[in-house]
C-alpha cells in the first residue's frame, strides 16, 4: 500500500513517473514478479525491482526517459548473464521482464481506486499492456497472470487486495508480535479472543480486525479454503483444546497451535479418546513454527511466519 501511496503523492504534486514492474522471472532472477519501483522527474525513487547495476541502469533509463515530451511504454528484457546482448551486467543466471508506464495527472483517479480497495480490504486488479494501466474490480484466481507473445503484444494482470488471512485465535502478547510480523508480510489479519477488557488485545494496532467471541462459535468466524490459515494461541490449554476441536475437521491451509510438547501430547490423548482421528491431527502444526529455541513473543513470531510461508510457497 505504501507503494501507491508514493504513487499518488507524486502525481497530485504535477510530477511525471514512470512504474517499473516486473512481469515475468525465471531462474535466479533478483527481481520477482510483481516487484516494482517508482522513478519521477524530480528523481525520488521508491520500491525495487532487483537491486544492483541492473536496478541502476533501468532507473537511469527511466530518468532519461522523463525528460521527453513523450515518454512510451515497453517492456525490457533483462538477462542476468555477464556481458551478453540484453545483459543486465548481473551474473545470477536468471532473467526477468521489466515493463515501464508512464504515468501522470490522468492517472490519478485509477491509483485513488486502487488504494481505496486495498483500504477497504476489498479486491481487484491491476491490469497492465503496451497501452493501458488501469485497475478494475475484475478477480483473478492466481496472484498473476500474464502473456507475452512481443514486445508490443503482452498483457501482465496482478492481484490487488488480501488474497491470505491470517486468524489468531488468542490475543495476547505472542498475538500482537505474530499480528506485527504478518501485517508486514502481506496477510489481512483477524485476531480473536473470549475475554473482555484484554489490554493486549484493545491496544493491539496491528490487525486489520479484533473480536470478542465464544469459543464455541469459532468455526463461524474463520472462512474455510486454501487462503485461510489459522494460529491458535489462546491463555489456557482447555481453550487450546475447545477451539481446534471446533476447527479440525475444516479445510484451512494452514493450522498450528502454540504450546509445549508435553501439553499438546495430553491434548493429542484427549481429543483421540474423543474419536478425532490421527491422520485429523497430523494436518496441525504443533508446536506451531520451526524449531529455533524461540523465547521472546517477537521470536516465536518469526518462528511462525517462516512455517507459513513454507507452506504458503512450497506446499509444505
Amino acid at each position: 500500500m505504501e507503494f501507491w501511496k508514493h504513487v499518488l503523492e507524486q502525481l497530485q504534486n504535477n510530477q511525471k513517473l514512470y512504474v517499473l514492474t516486473v512481469i515475468e522471472n525465471f531462474g535466479s532472477s533478483p527481481g520477482r514478479k510483481g516487484f516494482k519501483m517508482l522513478v519521477t522527474q524530480n528523481k525520488f525513487i521508491y520500491g525495487s525491482v532487483g537491486g544492483g547495476v541492473m536496478e541502476f541502469s533501468l532507473v537511469e533509463e527511466a530518468q532519461e526517459l522523463l525528460q521527453k515530451e513523450h515518454s512510451p511504454t515497453f517492456i525490457k528484457k533483462q538477462i542476468h548473464k555477464g556481458n551478453i546482448k540484453d545483459g543486465s551486467g548481473m551474473i545470477c543466471s536468471g532473467e526477468q521482464t521489466v515493463a515501464f508506464h508512464c504515468l501522470h495527472n490522468e492517472h490519478i483517479t485509477t491509483i485513488q481506486e486502487l488504494l481505496n480497495c486495498l483500504q477497504k480490504g476489498e479486491k481487484g486488479s491491476l491490469q497492465l499492456t503496451p497501452n493501458s494501466f488501469t485497475f478494475t474490480k475484475e478477480t483473478i484466481e492466481n496472484q498473476f497472470e500474464y502473456q507475452i507473445n512481443t514486445n508490443n503484444d503482452w498483457y501482465f494482470k496482478e492481484h490487488i487486495g488480501f488474497k491470505e488471512t491470517l486468524y489468531i485465535v488468542g490475543g495476547g502478547h505472542v498475538g500482537v508480535a505474530v499480528s506485527e510480523l504478518f501485517i508486514k508480510l502481506g496477510f489481512h489479519v483477524v485476531i480473536f479472543d473470549n475475554r473482555e477488557n484484554l489490554n493486549t488485545l484493545e491496544n493491539n494496532k496491528f490487525a486489520h480486525q479484533k473480536q470478542i467471541i465464544d469459543y464455541n462459535n469459532v468455526s463461524d468466524y474463520i472462512i474455510k479454503g486454501n487462503t485461510s490459515y489459522v494460529a491458535i494461541m489462546t491463555n489456557k490449554y482447555t481453550d487450546d483444546k475447545l477451539v481446534l476441536s471446533k476447527l479440525l475437521k475444516n479445510n484451512y491451509k494452514f493450522m498450528g497451535v502454540l504450546g509445549s510438547k508435553a501439553k499438546l501430547k495430553t491434548m493429542w490423548d484427549v481429543l483421540l479418546q474423543e474419536g478425532f482421528t490421527q491422520e485429523e491431527l497430523n494436518t496441525v502444526h504443533a508446536p506451531i513454527g520451526i524449531s529455533i529455541k524461540s523465547e521472546t513473543p517477537e521470536e516465536i513470531a518469526v518462528s511462525i511466519a517462516a512455517q507459513i510461508i513454507q507452506v504458503k510457497n512450497l506446499g509444505k
